[in-house]
C-alpha cells in the first residue's frame, strides 16, 4: 500500500472515530460493558435457533441442542451487573430497572423459564414445539426490552 494511501486510511479512521456519538464505558468495573457483551452473546446464540424456528435453516439436533445449552448457560450471567453502581452512561437501562426491582426480577424469571423450556424441547425434533419455545424466548426478550430498555444511548 502506498504511503499516502496508508496516511489517508489512518486519518479517515481517526476522523470517523472522533465523529462517533457512542459514549465510552469509563467505569472502573465496566459493568455496563460486561452486561452488554453478554446480551450480544445472547443474540448471537439465539439467532440460528430463530432461523430453524422460521424454517430458514434445517434442524440439526446436536447443533440446536448445543445452542440451547449455551443460551441457558449465558442466561443467568448479566443480572449480576445490574447493580446500583451499574446505573451510569452508556447504560440503555431505563430507571425502572432500579425503581421497580420486583418487576425486573419477574422479567428475568420469565426469561429463565422460557430458556429452560427451550432446552427441554431442543432435542425433541418436534418442530412446532421448538418453534413455539423459540418464539416464547424471543417474546420474553422483547417484553423486557419494552419495559426496561431505552432506545437512546
Amino acid at each position: 500500500m502506498p504511503k499516502t494511501a496508508l496516511i489517508t486510511l489512518v486519518a479517515a479512521t481517526a476522523l470517523l472515530g472522533a465523529c462517533s456519538d457512542r459514549i465510552k464505558d469509563t467505569h472502573p468495573q465496566q459493568l455496563v460493558s460486561k452486561r452488554q457483551a453478554i446480551f450480544k452473546k445472547f443474540t448471537k446464540t439465539l439467532e440460528p435457533m430463530g432461523l430453524v424456528a422460521r424454517g430458514r435453516q434445517d434442524y440439526v439436533k446436536p447443533d440446536f441442542m448445543a445452542s440451547a445449552l449455551a443460551l441457558q448457560e449465558l442466561s443467568s450471567q448479566p443480572w449480576a451487573y445490574f447493580t446500583a453502581e451499574g446505573n451510569y452512561p452508556p447504560t440503555r437501562a431505563k430507571p425502572e430497572v432500579w425503581s421497580q426491582p420486583g418487576e425486573f426480577k419477574k422479567a428475568q424469571d420469565n426469561y429463565l423459564a422460557a430458556i429452560d423450556t427451550l432446552v427441554q424441547v431442543a432435542g425433541s425434533a418436534d418442530l412446532p414445539s421448538i418453534r413455539a419455545s423459540v418464539e416464547t424466548v424471543q417474546k420474553s426478550c422483547k417484553n423486557c426490552h419494552d419495559q426496561f430498555r431505552s432506545d437512546r444511548q
